[in-house]
Formats: C-alpha cells, structure tokens, sequence
C-alpha cells in the first residue's frame, strides 16, 4: 500500500482581498482631491517592507470619488485607516474628517457632526 501525500503545496492560491474606501462628500464639497488620495496610498503602502513598490500584491484603482484596494492576504484593514488618517493629517483636514468603518471591508471619510450649534435659551 502507497499512501498519497495529504500535502498541497502545487495549488495554494493567494487569498485576494477588497477594502473601499468612500471619500464622496468631501470630494464633492472640493476640499478632498481624490486622485492625490489614490497616489498617497500607491506610493505609501508597504509590500515586504518596502513603500511604493506593490507589485502585484496590491491594486489600487479609483471610480470618480471610490478608491478600492485589491491585496494579497495579509493586508489589514487598519492598516488602510492608519494611512487614511495620515493622508488627512497631512492636508490639515484631521479636525473636519474622520475615517468611519462602513462595512466589514469598508472605510468611509466623513465630516464632524458638531452639536454645540442648536442650544436654546430658556
């Protein structure tokens, strides 16, 4: 009896994940440009240690005001707020946006809900 290895070393395929991140309203307002977003993240994420060099573990593509990520696993979804919250920090838009999880695999850049505007005298 010859028994078969239990091993499938020939067929492992990569594990591909999709984050979106949704920068819509500050777009259309025009004080976000989605392009210099989409160029941040390309020269910005890591792949092996090295920034700017993705290869082809990670896409970045942009429709209008959606940047979506294609990555080989492992790619952390905080990873992808981490950078999100530099590129705004950078800009000086830190105090209007903030980066809010939408779904399990997306980001959405939104502005401050202030409250301190409708107070009413008694």
């Amino acid at each position: 009896m010859v028994s078969k290895p239990t091993t499938k070393a020939g067929s492992k395929k990569k594990e591909v994940l999709k984050f979106v991140v949704n920068c819509s309203k500050p777009v259309e307002d025009g004080i976000l440009d989605a392009a210099a977003f989409e160029k941040f993240l390309h020269d910005k994420i890591k792949v092996a240690g090295k920034a700017g060099q993705l290869g082809h573990a990670v896409k970045v593509t942009r429709d209008k005001s959606v940047i979506t990520i294609h990555a080989e696993a492992p790619f952390s979804k905080r990873y992808l707020k981490y950078l999100a919250k530099k590129f705004l920090k950078k800009h000086q838009l830190r105090d209007w946006l903030h980066v809010i999880a939408d779904t399990k695999t997306s980001y959405e850049l939104r502005y401050f809900e202030i409250q301190g505007d409708e107070e009413e005298d008694e």
